[in-house]
Order: C-alpha cells, then sequence, then structure tokens
C-alpha cells in the first residue's frame, strides 16, 4: 500500500470512502392490508363445455373448478391492479403519498415494457415511487412479498404496495381443453410497512430450471402449454418440504397456523400439499373453485376473500406457498392483518 492510499483511509470520514452510511434499518415488515378485484364476467364448466370435449363432471374431477371470471376487453391488467390496490390502500389507513415502493407481480403482460407498477402508481396518485414489475409466474406474489420486506428491513422503503395481477385468458387457446379449464383473470393486493416486530417471516424460495419447459409461452405468437401430469407430480412432492421450511424459519408450527394458502393452481394439489403440511388448525384456501387458477393473483386474491368473510383471525399466522412456471416456489408465513 502506497503512502497517499494509506493517508486516504486515514482521512476518510464515516459514510465516505472508508465506509458507506447505511440508514437506520426496521426491525421488521407486516402486512397492513389486503384488497382483491375480480371481473364481472363468470364463465361456468357448462360454457366452455360447449366449445370443447368436456364436462362440468369432468372438469371438477380434475382440477376442482366450477367456474372462473374472465376479463373483458376493458380490462387489462393495469386495470385490475388499480382496482385491487386501491382497496388495499384504503384499508390501510395509509395515504397514497406514504407509499414509495410499488412491485406489480405478473407474467401475463401483452408488452414487456413500461412496466405496470409505474402506470398503475400514477392511477392511484402515488407520487414517484420505485416501480417495477416481477415475473416468478404463480410464485410471484410471494416473490414480490419477500422482496417488499427485504426492502423495508434494509431501508430501501418505508411502505410498500404489492400487487398481483394476471390477466390469463389473453394467452388461452379456447380450443386447448387441457389449459381452458383452469387459467382465469384478477387481482389481489397488500400493503406492505416498517415494523418493529416483524409479520412476515423469511421467504423459501428456489426453481427448478431443469422442468422450466414444463409451462411454458414459448413466444408472443403461442399459447400457453403446459404438461399437467408433470407439474402435478413435481407439485405434490417438491413443495410441501419447502412450506415446512418456512414454517420452521419463522419459528411457527404447523399446528398453529392458522391458514394455509396455496397457490390456486387444482384443487387436488391444493389437498395434497395441504395433507402433507399437518395443519389440523387451519383454514385450506380453495378459491380455485370459484376463481379458476389466477396465477400470481390467486394467493392474495383468495387470502382477501378469506379476511372479508372472517374466515381468519386478524393477527393470526398463515402460511403462503406459491409455485409454478419456471418451476419456481416460494413459501412464508405472514401474520393476517
Amino acid at each position: 500500500m502506497t503512502e497517499r492510499s494509506e493517508d486516504m483511509n486515514a482521512e476518510a470520514p464515516a459514510g465516505g470512502m472508508g465506509g458507506l452510511r447505511i440508514p437506520e434499518v426496521a426491525g421488521g415488515a407486516r402486512i397492513l392490508a389486503f384488497g382483491d378485484y375480480q371481473p364481472a364476467r363468470v364463465v361456468t364448466n357448462d360454457e366452455i363445455a360447449q366449445k370443447v370435449d368436456t364436462d362440468d363432471a369432468w372438469i371438477r374431477s380434475r382440477v376442482g373448478i366450477a367456474e372462473r371470471r374472465i376479463a373483458g376487453p376493458e380490462e387489462g391488467i393495469v386495470e385490475m391492479a388499480v382496482q385491487a390496490g386501491g382497496k388495499a390502500l384504503a384499508g390501510s389507513g395509509l395515504a397514497p403519498e406514504d407509499i414509495d415502493l410499488v412491485i406489480v407481480a405478473t407474467c401475463s403482460a401483452e408488452s414487456p415494457m413500461p412496466s405496470h407498477a409505474g402506470i398503475v402508481a400514477h392511477r392511484l396518485g402515488i407520487g414517484a415511487p420505485g416501480a417495477f414489475d416481477l415475473n416468478a409466474a404463480c410464485a410471484g406474489f410471494c416473490y414480490a412479498l419477500g422482496t417488499a420486506s427485504s426492502a423495508i428491513r434494509g431501508g430501501s422503503a418505508r411502505n410498500v404496495l404489492v400487487i398481483g395481477a394476471e390477466k390469463m385468458s389473453q394467452w388461452i387457446d379456447w380450443t386447448d381443453r387441457s389449459t381452458c379449464i383452469i387459467f382465469a383473470d384478477g387481482a389481489g393486493a397488500a400493503v406492505v410497512t416498517a415494523s418493529d416486530s416483524p409479520g412476515i417471516g423469511p421467504v423459501v424460495w428456489g426453481s427448478n430450471g431443469e422442468l422450466a419447459d414444463k409451462i411454458v409461452i414459448e413466444d408472443r405468437n403461442s399459447f400457453i402449454r403446459q404438461e399437467g401430469q408433470s407439474v402435478f407430480r413435481w407439485a405434490t412432492s417438491a413443495i410441501a418440504p419447502v412450506a415446512l421450511e418456512a414454517c420452521e424459519r419463522a419459528g411457527v408450527a404447523p399446528a398453529d397456523l392458522a391458514a394455509v394458502v396455496p397457490h390456486q393452481a387444482n384443487l387436488r394439489i391444493i389437498d395434497a400439499i395441504a395433507r402433507r403440511i399437518k395443519a389440523p388448525n387451519a383454514v385450506v384456501a380453495d378459491d380455485i373453485v370459484r376463481s379458476g387458477n389466477t396465477s400470481g393473483a390467486s394467493i392474495p386474491l383468495a387470502l382477501s376473500r378469506m379476511i372479508e368473510r372472517g374466515d381468519v383471525p386478524s393477527g393470526a399466522p398463515a402460511l403462503l406457498i406459491g409455485f409454478g412456471a419456471g418451476l419456481a416456489y416460494a413459501a412464508q408465513v405472514i401474520q393476517i392483518p
């Protein structure tokens, strides 16, 4: 080391070349409120049976879906995200100017830019926040929630609006029985804030890129395609251990859970995961029956509706479990607002 470099190090003030200044960070993050939005149009199994070779009994036996919501031409990802985000913001008690980061989890965008998050923020009256979209497919909301919690605990944000919003119907081949019976549209949102005590546990996340070709949209001229049996086997074998690890890392026993909210992919998958977790006192989300598979929107949409109905108590722990294309997965325990 030269004499000059020694002098530079000796004279560097705190926060200068001798080290970066780190802001005071929050001890944790918690969710203040949820919000949701679903399109008005209900598509029943009987309606789908008029287009493809299927019927209500077959669909219910395979995926557990009775009906799903499909967005109209005027209901894009932004419009649905604004509705769900506005509802969550109103329930949080915060003003738009209190939000300093907006994250939209989506995998069904028609255009890759600009991001939906910046437009959503503008329409909600949120001025100049950090804003970006996140694509982890059906695990997207859990990824976004983990990112929001980390941003708050790291001092980069104080209040974060997290939204999962999907218009899967624009990527569906309505003559393909394997996909048109499953996917649907909607949005769910949560407002996350700094907290002295944590209300969002550590996120346990990962992916299996070796199986990424099992759920794909190949290009802008293609529809969603999936190998249902391969995905079923992977989800029913690989996801429960991830969920249990999230419980362990949060210090919450499965028996203490008030709710288990898996991604609403398939009712048989949901039931299989719930059996392996063994949470005897938990309400298991089954929003898929009436809402279909809304990908990255499904977890906040399902939990928001559970809270509205009074199915789960405020302050109790809930386990969120996302999994889907990529194959990406994530889980965390949260405190119900």
